[in-house]
């Protein structure tokens, strides 16, 4: 994995990481949130032993990408046109899980991009046909109400939540998290997972909670783009037994994107879909590219 320090068109840092042999073919990684280019449950890493170039990033606000406040989720596709003009991409693939998925969604409105693989991610928040919280653990349900409040309302819920992010280990995720989650989740989360995801959170929150914060804040307001315009091919991988993002949020977006695949896997988890079908939905990701 190489790390680079790159502009944004604004002039904002961006932290991108490589990982594979370079080429003009990509996969673009969309973290969860909160998250950097370190997190993933190993979507990434895996999808670089099948020999794709890969590329992952920290959002504006996490790790050590300079934040951009006030942002919406369409806002994003210009850091990626900004990465994929950096190293000459020219045609990509989207990857997106959690609070990530939108903006993999996003990135079809790139003349690059070749098709989105959604991995649990969430739908937008006050839209038809949609019960944003039906389903959903008490942990997400309180931090998306903060959200829904408002900036300094989810603030206040960020600095109670976000002590201490700089020292969690594997144990305090499970601690944290146990409660949360399906039996399928439990399972999955290992001791080695949760000191794989309490890497990841360290090095997100290191500089602060504002790129989480503003994730939470962008997810909640209108995305900007037009689903229903949506041409390329989008697939979209949910658990039926995921109480983070529950498989409603999926089932609606496969409603509104026409052509969309839905990939619905019952007795699966937010955490355990993406390690159990690693494979899967790499080799579908990668399929795109050719």
């Amino acid at each position: 994995m190489t790390i680079h320090a790159i502009q944004s068109e604004a002039g904002r840092r961006l932290e991108v990481a490589t990982l594979g042999s370079p080429s003009t073919e990509a996969v673009i990684f969309h973290h969860g949130t909160p998250g950097s280019y370190k997190s993933g449950l190993g979507l990434h890493l895996y999808a670089q032993t099948q020999g794709a170039f890969v590329i992952s990033f920290s959002r504006a606000g996490y790790g050590e990408s300079d934040r951009n406040k006030s942002r919406a989720v369409i806002e994003n596709v210009k850091d990626v046109q900004i990465i994929l003009d950096h190293f000459g991409i020219e045609k990509f693939v989207s990857i997106g899980q959690s609070g990530g998925g939108p903006y993999c969604l996003a990135d079809t409105t790139l003349s690059q991009n070749r098709g989105a693989v959604n991995v649990a991610g969430v739908g937008a928040y006050g839209v038809d046909e949609l019960n944003f919280f039906e389903g959903m653990g008490e942990g997400g349900r309180d931090e998306y109400r903060a959200a829904i409040a408002g900036e300094e309302s989810l603030e206040n819920w960020m600095k109670e939540r976000s002590a201490g992010a700089a020292n969690i280990t594997g144990p305090h995720i499970i601690e944290v998290l146990g409660g949360s989650l399906g039996a399928a989740d439990k399972i999955a989360l290992d001791f080695e997972t949760a000191e794989y995801m309490a890497a990841g959170a360290r090095h997100a929150l290191f500089s602060g909670y504002y790129g989480w914060m503003d994730d939470d804040l962008a997810l909640v307001k209108p995305w900007e783009f037009d689903l229903s315009a949506i041409s390329k091919p989008v697939e979209l991988w949910t658990g039926g037994d995921d109480l983070v993002v529950p498989s409603s949020h999926g089932e609606w977006l496969h409603r509104k994107i026409a052509h969309s695949k839905m990939f619905f896997v019952p007795g699966e988890g937010h955490m355990s879909l993406a390690k159990n079908k690693r494979e899967e939905i790499i080799s579908h990701a990668l399929a795109y590219l050719n």
